[in-house]
């Protein structure tokens, strides 16, 4: 049977919806578990037999080897690798060491000629001034001539007196003091002529003092020139310079 048409608009009807049951609630959504369940690897190590290490868990086993694994390389290192370590690095400063030589004598072999021919000036130079030094003989002569460059100066000689040798590596160092009274311009004239000689000698602890009387004055120094040694010389020098440095050592 139908109802009227004006029953439906006025609600007194119940609608299709009214006569469904309430509508089921929703479930709540589960909690996300955590990444690394620690209760569960604390429960797996207390859990350990010893006696089948094949049934345990696998975060016991990692970290039982990554263990060993820290206990074997500290180990190696103490025993064995420091020592290593030391040996390295002592080769790697001489593997530096042995560069910079190498360079060194790269550059001297690059500049061989060079230092060959410095060298040989050398060599020449000192052959030149050994010439300027007096062997034994020549010495009394030398002597001489100081004394006639102070008397050709017309200075008046009141000291001349030769000292002992001090004898040094290849040569001999021979004193001689002097005392002489003149004029300013002659003891000038006479330090030029000594400097002049073909022979090297010099003029040292000069010391003028003036004389208020004649107005002369007198100069005290000692002239020093030298000798070298001659091969029998050279020879007694080295046999006795050998035990004195052994005795040095």
């Amino acid at each position: 049977m139908k109802l009227p048409s004006f029953l439906k608009g006025k609600g007194l009807v119940p609608s299709k919806a009214s006569l469904r049951g309430p509508k089921e609630a929703t479930a709540p959504a589960e909690p996300k578990k955590p990444a690394i369940d620690f209760a569960k690897i604390a429960e797996d190590f207390k859990t350990l037999d010893p006696k089948d290490p094949g049934l345990w868990a696998t975060a016991p086993k990692v970290v039982i080897l990554l263990g060993l694994f820290s206990v074997l390389v500290g180990a190696a290192y103490w025993l064995g690798w420091n020592v290593q370590f030391e040996e390295l690095t002592q080769k790697e400063s001489e593997e530096t060491k042995l560069k910079d030589d190498w360079l060194d004598r790269k550059r001297q072999a690059v500049n061989l000629d060079e230092h060959r021919r410095q060298l040989a000036e050398i060599n020449t130079g000192f052959g030149e001034l050994l010439k300027q030094l007096p062997n034994q003989s020549e010495i009394g002569d030398l002597l001489v001539d100081i004394n006639k460059a102070a008397q050709t100066r017309g200075l008046l000689v009141d000291l001349f007196k030769p000292g002992g040798e001090a004898t040094k590596e290849f040569y001999a160092e021979v004193p001689i003091t002097l005392q002489l009274t003149g004029n300013y311009h002659d003891v000038g004239a006479f330090a030029g002529d000594v400097a002049q000689l073909p022979r090297i000698v010099t003029l040292n602890d000069i010391d003028l003092v003036g004389n208020a009387k004649d107005g002369s004055l007198v100069m005290k120094t000692t002239a020093k020139t030298f000798r070298y040694l001659d091969e029998d010389e050279m020879a007694k020098r080295r046999k006795t310079a050998a035990p004195a440095a052994k005795a040095k050592q």
